[in-house]
């Protein structure tokens, strides 16, 4: 016997959209960008920030290999709960291990929820230049090791379902080509 004071609801296909890439490579840039296209059209989108999730949700993680494998599987926990909840979670960090993110990806299968890995494919050349939080500096004058992409490792992803040369677009450009490849898969 159904309640008739509760009202069933269309709970729209909710998805992961995890954009890595190098530090300042134009993830979070791309969410944004992407999160308000999306917004427009009626979608309910949260930005997993992975800086704001290092201050409140991984407080008390450092850099060392477990610490950020701890910090990945973290973000991927949340945004698999939103995207099964129909909610469109984009998240922009760099997480630099290939098997951190496989553990993401096959948590998202086992549970059948939708994921989309996005390669922000920025060159470190590049991203030292726009340098946005002054990382780059701050390794080149010593104040700072474990660097992703400089003296610590990142494994760039071996098949993304789409890599972006973000150096080559327009964040405009960016978004729309991940929009795009969601629409087609019809996340979007």
């Amino acid at each position: 016997m159904t309640n008739p004071q509760i009202q069933e609801t269309d709970v729209t296909t909710g998805a992961t959209v995890w954009l890595t890439g190098l530090p300042s490579a134009g993830k979070t840039t791309i969410a944004h960008e992407l999160a308000a296209r999306l917004r427009e059209r009626g979608r309910r989108v949260e930005v997993l920030d992975g800086d704001e999730i290092r201050e409140f949700l991984s407080a008390g993680l450092g850099f060392t290999r477990e610490d950020r494998h701890t910090n990945v599987q973290r973000i991927g926990f949340v945004a698999e709960l939103l995207a099964r909840n129909g909610v469109t979670a984009l998240v922009p960090v760099i997480a630099p291990y290939a098997d951190s993110r496989d553990a993401v990806r096959k948590r998202h299968a086992a549970n059948g929820t939708a994921y989309v890995e996005v390669h922000v494919a920025t060159p470190v050349e590049v991203c030292s230049v726009r340098d946005v939080k002054g990382l780059y500096a701050r390794q080149a004058a010593g104040e700072l090791t474990g660097l992703t992409g400089v003296d610590d490792p990142y494994e760039e992803p071996e098949t993304p379902d789409l890599r972006i040369e973000s150096q080559n677009r327009t964040v405009q450009e960016s978004a729309a080509s991940v929009y795009a490849l969601l629409s087609e898969r019809g996340l979007a």
